[in-house]
């Protein structure tokens, strides 16, 4: 029995971490289309499949506007990121950098170890701050033990060219589908600000099938990325790859 649960709560971990940032083309097949516009764009996801009800019918829905936030002592962020070997998919939504094992966010306030699985962006920024938009936003998804989703946010100005994206750029996969792995290592801190301050508040995937019960955890302090760069990333997954804010209903947002 044990074997058996272990199995399924992999599997289930698996769908969720794919579709955060957007199904896999290769391994989603049997999922229905979405897009970022149009007839399948995000006023419609709840639409395409009961598995997407959530989209329309969800109270706890991200991303969302962050403001009239609650003062509060948040614990310290400790970021245990190592260098992994670059493994990009295009999924056809985003561009995802696949982790190896080993890089962790803790929380040690919160008894909280979790893994860092996966990274990926949008553009524009999913998330806004008193209504202001960024011109893109990274995510980085992390999964516990008990399969439990905590994403961080990195929102992005446009300004100075940032040299780990030329790393990731120089192999991004063309195509959807398409995934580019290459022998070198690569510093997630690099990604990060310098000062860790963070709004924190509970919501859910931003894309299909739009699962709620994630922490999230969206960083104050930008970083940026050229022009060219936003430019390069927008070439290969299109113009406009982020859902609007929703909602922020009965919830706190944690400052």
């Amino acid at each position: 029995m044990k074997n058996t649960h272990f199995l399924k709560s992999s599997v289930v971990l698996s769908a969720l971490l794919l579709c955060l940032a957007s199904p896999l083309v290769a391994t989603e097949k049997s999922s229905p289309h979405w897009s970022y516009e149009g007839d399948t764009g995000p006023e419609h996801w709840g639409e395409l499949s009961p598995d997407f009800l959530m989209c329309s019918e969800g109270w706890n829905q991200s991303p969302i506007d962050l403001v009239n936030d609650v003062d509060a002592d948040t614990p310290e962020l400790q970021f245990e990121y190592y260098s992994s070997k670059l493994n990009e998919t295009n999924n056809g939504h985003s561009i995802q950098q696949n982790m190896e094992p080993g890089s962790f966010l803790r929380i040690p306030e919160r008894n909280l170890v979790t893994e860092l699985k996966q990274f990926h962006f949008h553009s524009p920024s999913e998330h806004t701050i008193e209504g202001k938009s960024f011109a893109m936003e990274i995510h980085f998804v992390h999964a516990d033990k008990d399969g439990k989703l905590t994403v961080v946010g990195i929102l992005v100005d446009e300004g100075e060219e940032h040299p780990v994206l030329n790393q990731l750029w120089a192999f991004m996969p063309e195509n959807p589908g398409e995934t580019s792995q290459e022998p070198i290592g690569i510093e997630e801190t690099d990604l990060l600000p310098p000062t860790r301050e963070y709004y924190a508040y509970s919501g859910s995937l931003t894309t299909p099938p739009c699962t709620e019960g994630v922490k999230w955890l969206v960083l104050k302090t930008t970083v940026q990325a050229s022009a060219e760069q936003i430019a390069t990333f927008k070439s290969k997954v299109g113009p406009a790859t982020n859902r609007p804010v929703q909602p922020i209903n009965a919830r706190v947002i944690l400052d």
